[in-house]
């Protein structure tokens, strides 16, 4: 097995890994499944700016679902760059 590096950053990591076959650096068949029920993604905070009507509709749309506006946005967003991802299989390529 080889070395794994280390990394300075978490873009670092996900470049290295992005580009070499873990299987060189780990040996799977001793792996065990583990889960983290607390562990949340990074996120990084951005300014969007929305219409007013648009906005408005969000939040229409969120209070009948019972959750925040903030989260259906991350919902819709999520569920349409999967389907982007599905349209064009293998036309784009995922960081």
């Amino acid at each position: 097995m080889k070395k794994i590096p280390t990394f300075k950053t978490e873009a670092e990591e996900q470049a290295f890994w992005a580009s070499h076959d873990s299987t060189e650096y780990v040996d799977w068949s001793t792996a065990k499944r583990v889960v983290f029920p607390n562990l949340k993604p990074s996120t990084q905070t951005i300014s969007l700016r929305l219409p007013q009507a648009m906005l408005e509709e969000l939040k229409l749309l969120a209070n009948k679902r019972d959750v925040p506006y903030q989260s259906l946005l991350k919902i819709f967003l999520s569920e349409r760059i999967e389907s982007e991802f599905q349209r064009h299989e293998g036309k784009l390529a995922r960081v």
